[in-house]
């Protein structure tokens, strides 16, 4: 059995040791560490307490972990810990990004751009016309489309990126041991096999319970560059994660309505109180994001960049980071350089400086 696997599904099984105290006690030991770690010695960390260290050392559910790692081989899910290579790169940039995602499916969680489509699910004709407008736009940019596999105007985003060969991921309120809601069963099959997948931090046997869709929406909000709310009510699920995606710094856009159509409400509300950008045609969110023309634009840059002054030996360690991924967040930077948070912090604003690389929201950087 994958003992490093084991610790990871365990510690997400530890009562009162959220992803916030994963991360604290991950930035003092690794994984299998914590449960061999001394009582006293948990305790000491700061954010963790005698409580939560007594929850990890009395932790004994080995059996709920060996149940769920059968159903990861059986399904052929992938599990993905918050350290592995293949964990989505923007999420790490989320104070409260997940310990431990479960999925299934060929699309790239860190593919160059990716947007969030989003709304209410008893949406309007209006909505649908304009949701699959913006989907058809997107295919020139090549953009994979995320979701949350819900009714309205999430299904109808995930079938407009089927409909033009697009990737498109939804994000899961529940484990895949099921499909909620049930109908949008053969929907879901039909984004695995057409390059598509799913995604949740819940393991299986989790229900689709009300108090795991604000969870479900802040990976929506978080692995994606930008945010588009296409229709919505001024309460819902749509503007949680508008309001989230904020909070992470990225994106959001909304797509205006009538001032007397409450359908619209909240996407007027956000529009009015500067919490996203007017979306008045689909072209407007590709400029907005600098995606246009990039090849043209990567290519001049690239001979630019021949021509610079030579790095220095940490500038070196960075760049070469940076060329291996559309864009890294901070912390996997520092992770993956071996270079203090001073030394990073130094050489980048130097980078920065020299028009060598680029700062991106949410604290992600890629090559200039």
């Amino acid at each position: 059995m994958n003992n490093d696997l084991l610790y990871q599904i365990g510690l997400t099984l530890v009562p009162t040791i959220g992803p916030v105290q994963a991360k604290i006690l991950l930035q003092h030991c690794d994984v299998e560490e914590i449960f061999h770690a001394k009582k006293n010695y948990l305790e000491k960390i700061e954010g963790i307490g005698t409580g939560r260290a007594a929850a990890i050392t009395n932790f004994n559910n080995f059996s709920a972990v060996e149940k769920e790692i059968k159903f990861i081989e059986d399904n052929h899910i992938q599990p993905l810990f918050i350290t592995d290579e293949n964990y989505p790169k923007r999420l790490l940039n989320c104070y409260d990004s997940p310990t431990l995602l479960y999925y299934k499916g060929r699309a790239d969680l860190n593919a160059p751009k990716i947007v969030s489509i989003i709304g209410t699910r008893s949406h309007t004709d209006y909505a649908k016309n304009v949701t699959a407008q913006i989907v058809k736009t997107l295919t020139a940019q090549n953009i994979t489309v995320v979701s949350g596999l819900a009714f309205g105007i999430d299904a109808m985003a995930h079938k407009a990126a089927l409909k033009n060969n697009l990737p498109t991921i939804g994000v899961l309120g529940h484990g895949l041991h099921t499909i909620y809601p049930a109908e949008h069963s053969k929907l879901s099959n039909t984004m695995l096999t057409q390059n598509g997948g799913l995604l949740t931090e819940f393991r299986s046997g989790t229900k689709p319970d009300k108090h795991n869709f604000p969870s479900r929406n802040r990976i929506v909000a978080g692995m994606s560059d930008a945010t588009i709310v296409i229709e919505t009510d001024i309460k819902g699920g749509s503007m949680i994660t508008a309001e989230l995606a904020n909070g992470y710094n990225k994106d959001v856009f909304a797509v205006p309505g009538k001032i007397t159509d409450t359908k619209s409400s909240g996407c007027n509300y956000l529009i009015k109180t500067n919490k996203a950008m007017l979306l008045a045609k689909p072209e407007d969110l590709i400029n907005i994001m600098q995606w246009a023309d990039e090849t043209q634009s990567k290519k001049t840059k690239k001979q630019q960049r021949e021509l610079f002054i030579e790095l220095s030996h940490d500038e070196k360690i960075i760049v070469n980071i940076l060329q291996k991924a559309e864009a890294t967040s901070i912390d996997e930077i520092n992770l993956k350089s071996g270079l203090s948070y001073s030394t990073v912090a130094a050489a980048i604003l130097n980078l920065e400086l020299q028009n060598v690389i680029l700062s991106l929201p949410g604290k992600l950087y890629k090559m200039a």
